[in-house]
Formats: C-alpha cells, sequence, structure tokens
C-alpha cells in the first residue's frame, strides 16, 4: 500500500494559532516564548550549579518563592537582578 508524504507548513501553523508577522498577538506569543525560554535557561543554570532556590534566592537577597516565579516564567526579573542571579551561580552573561 503507498502512502503520502504529507508536508507539514509550520509556518502556517504558526500564523493560524498566533496570527501573522507583525500583528500584535504574534508579537505577545513571541515575548511569552522568549520569557518562558530566558526562564528555563536560569532554571537549568541554578540546577547546574548544584544550588537549591533558597540558596541562590539568600545569594541575591530575595526570597525562595520570587526565584520560583522567575523560574516558571511569571516574573521576569529586572536586568539587575538576572546579573546578580547569573553571578551568585558562578556564570557570566555575554553581549552580543
Amino acid at each position: 500500500m503507498k502512502t503520502k508524504n504529507k508536508i507539514y507548513n509550520v509556518s502556517e501553523e504558526l500564523n493560524q494559532v498566533f496570527g501573522a508577522h507583525g500583528t500584535e498577538s504574534r508579537k505577545e506569543a513571541e515575548r511569552q516564548a522568549w520569557e518562558e525560554y530566558n526562564a528555563q535557561i536560569l532554571l537549568d543554570a541554578r540546577k547546574q550549579s548544584g544550588m537549591t532556590q533558597s540558596e541562590l534566592a539568600e545569594k541575591i537577597g530575595a526570597d525562595k518563592s520570587y526565584i520560583s516565579r522567575v523560574e516558571r516564567g511569571l516574573t521576569v526579573p529586572s536586568i539587575s537582578t538576572f546579573y546578580r542571579m547569573v553571578s551568585a551561580m558562578g556564570l557570566s552573561v555575554e553581549l552580543r
């Protein structure tokens, strides 16, 4: 039995779900995606450093619930707090 290969158009799917490029709905979806991506990077970095949320919070002068909210993408840290978090984990940020 012969089957047809169906080509899946990811761009079309994204347009249908989030709106076309440049629309407010697409910009909002992209913003949320970046926030979740950055939250995951911070979560992975903390775990890789062997620190608990409580330990990281103590090092930056915050509470554990704040770290939890950041790692779940519910709170976006200010740039200064982001740098403090990164530094507390023994990492650095490079801008290009």
